[in-house]
């Protein structure tokens, strides 16, 4: 088995625990906690049946996602299915399998009535390789790109067919290319190669999930890092027909299940760095600044720096860095202003914990300042005893194990994909410093005189628009990633989001804020369904907002968007519904606060509300709105987003 070193030790009585989450009501974080260690075939099998048996039985499994995954295969994937739904789980996702028959790829995408289809999947794994796609020999005599173009043609096949029968995106692999060549290292210069034909191949499925919605499971980087010697394993497959060496089914497993959470929304935001023997060598405390290791012409000089460069590039994608340290603030923060090796500097960092307190406490702390979830951080700390109180006192903050040598950090750091992300927009490349402008924003709060005085002094601007190809991609992550402030909890694949996009029968809203210390990006999101001549109202969807912008009075705007287009589409109501979820509590008065009057409720804590539209009144509100098409409107007079 390949090992994944940056997870802890499973303990000793793994199996035992196993066996106890049957028993209990809601097994969700013990799931997750044991998901979270480093598991043998055996481990891994053992949860994963408890997981599909609580799943198949309708036991919760709360905090933990759930995600219907179909897939298809041209090998055998039973034991590989062993591994999925652990590996998911440890991601965040309780994974229910539905799997086809071996090598019915085809057939069950053509089927409208096949198990896969029928099943109604979230999305479907197509795991093929070189050899269903028909180029695992030579084409030297055929047309310079045949039979690449044609097993495109059929991938594609398979794709379309899925989302006509079952609505389903699907998880497109990359082709590990064989490590055999027909002439040696003149293979890539000959286009009807294996190799060459597989390069090809794998630059073209990035192209086919970009046109058609799909998801990519990089596959061939995997076999990269494992090796494709020992990737491929010629014997099994001729016997078992297994898809690649079983000793990468965990490390395979972990990489999909990082996938799947990412397209749940559960891929981790920030990135909290401990200081001494972390970013640099030695304590600062105690050796000075002079004396800390970090820089050029040093083996852990360079390490340390390495470290640093990791953290700036995952800033550079739009990842929040923190600093939890037990240490003097003064001199802590002194490294960051004054080193001249220091790459990370005070201004990279979104929030400084430094200080006498436990780290569990800091860490808490970090997560309110940025108003995000203790499940959205990752703690890299050398500090063995420091990562084990974590763990037991915060479960739902991942922390890497690091080994001895900090040279080996860096690259635990991005193998263990804590920042898988299934999309990358302007506005995640300027969030980290968002998070910066937001706490000159809170110190102008501070000195204004009450919150009227302050939100006029952010001279703020908001612009709406229906959904558009420019913005879908914002809009999806949007809708798999707020938990918090949305009301019905509803996740869309960026391909249903482009079905919204064409439906007439759709209105949808997307929302962005400006102020006079920068632009916040897409903040908000709407979808009404229009219920019909005979209903004369609009169902809100879906209602989310970023928690970034409570108190700013958008939720006052982005209704009055609504109220303005529904009134121009001769609706005579909304109908609102907040489904309680354990993260969205804040907006349970939502309605009743926008002037909707209850309609209904059940036990669960669902609960219906109406506006009457002829009797609402648009406030006046303390920002500019500009609809779609640029046209700036009164404040309290905004128009619908042009279509």
């Amino acid at each position: 088995m390949i090992e994944l070193p940056w997870l802890p030790a499973a303990p000793d009585d793994f199996i035992e625990r196993c066996r106890a989450l049957q028993a209990v009501a809601s097994a969700g974080r013990g799931v997750q906690a044991l998901a979270g260690a480093r598991l043998s075939a055996r481990q891994a099998a053992a949860l994963s049946r408890v997981i599909q048996r609580r799943l198949r039985d309708g036991g919760g499994l709360h905090p933990l996602a759930p995600f219907r995954l179909g897939v298809l295969s041209n090998a055998t994937f039973d034991l590989l299915n062993d591994f999925i739904p652990a590996s998911a789980a440890r991601h965040g996702v309780a994974v229910e399998l539905v799997t086809a028959p071996y090598d019915q790829v085809m057939q069950q995408a053509l089927d409208p009535s096949s198990e896969i289809n029928a099943a109604g999947p979230d999305a479907v794994l197509l795991a093929v390789d070189h050899r269903w796609l028909d180029l695992d020999r030579p084409a030297l005599e055929e047309p310079a790109g045949e039979r690449v173009a044609a097993a495109l043609g059929r991938l594609g096949s398979v794709v379309e067919a899925l989302r006509a029968s079952c609505g389903a995106p699907a998880i497109l692999q990359t082709i590990p290319v064989p490590a055999a060549t027909l002439f040696g290292n003149y293979d890539r210069r000959v286009r009807g190669t294996v190799r060459a034909m597989c390069e090809e191949a794998n630059s073209r499925i990035v192209e086919l999930a970009e046109q058609t919605g799909s998801y990519l499971l990089d596959v061939a980087a995997l076999a990269e890092r494992v090796g494709t010697d020992h990737w491929f394993d010629p014997v099994r497959w001729a016997a078992y027909k297994l898809p690649f060496a079983a000793e990468a089914f965990g490390l395979y497993a972990d990489m999909l299940g990082r996938l799947i959470g990412a397209i749940r929304g559960k891929a981790r935001k920030c990135l909290v760095l401990d200081l001494d023997n972390t970013i640099w060598g030695g304590v600062i405390g105690d050796d000075g600044l002079a004396g800390i290791q970090l820089g050029q012409g040093d083996a852990k000089g360079e390490a340390f720096l390495a470290v640093q460069r990791a953290a700036a590039d995952l800033r550079d994608r739009g990842v929040m860095l923190a600093v939890c340290s037990k240490n003097d603030d003064a001199v802590a923060r002194a490294a960051f202003r004054e080193h001249p090796e220091m790459i990370l500097r005070e201004t990279h960092i979104s929030a400084f914990q430094a200080n006498w307190l436990d780290k569990p406490s800091n860490l808490e702390a970090i997560a309110k300042a940025l108003n995000i979830g203790l499940d959205a951080l990752v703690l890299l700390d050398d500090n063995p005893a420091e990562r084990a109180q974590v763990r037991a006192a915060l479960p739902e903050v991942a922390v890497p194990e690091l080994p001895q040598d900090p040279g080996l950090y860096a690259s635990h750091l991005s193998a263990a994909g804590y920042f898988e992300a299934v999309s990358f927009s302007a506005e995640d490349r300027l969030r980290a410093e968002s998070y910066a402008k937001d706490a000159q924003r809170a110190e102008v709060m501070a000195q204004s005189r009450d919150l009227g005085d302050y939100l006029a002094s952010l001279l703020m601007q908001i612009r709406f628009s229906s959904f558009d190809a420019n913005g879908r991609q914002r809009v999806t992550q949007l809708i798999n990633k707020t938990n918090q402030f949305n009301l019905t909890t509803r996740r869309y694949t960026e391909a249903e989001i482009a079905a919204m996009e064409a439906d007439s029968a759709v209105f949808s809203l997307q929302a962005r804020l400006s102020d006079r210390f920068g632009d916040l990006g897409m903040i908000g999101v709407v979808i009404c369904r229009d219920l019909g001549e005979t209903a004369s109202a609009w169902d809100i969807d879906t209602w989310l907002m970023s928690c970034r912008v409570l108190g700013r009075r958008v939720e006052e705007a982005m209704l009055a968007t609504v109220v303005a287009a529904a009134r121009g589409a001769g609706a005579a109501r909304l109908i609102g519904t907040y489904v309680p979820t354990a993260k969205n509590g804040m907006v349970a008065d939502h309605y009743r606060k926008l002037g909707f009057a209850q309609t209904g409720a059940d036990p669960s804590g669902r609960s219906v509300w109406e506006l009457d539209l002829a009797a609402w009144t648009a406030p006046a509100l303390p920002m500019e709105i500009v609809d779609g098409s640029g046209r700036r409107r009164a404040p309290a007079d905004p128009a619908p987003p042009d279509a």
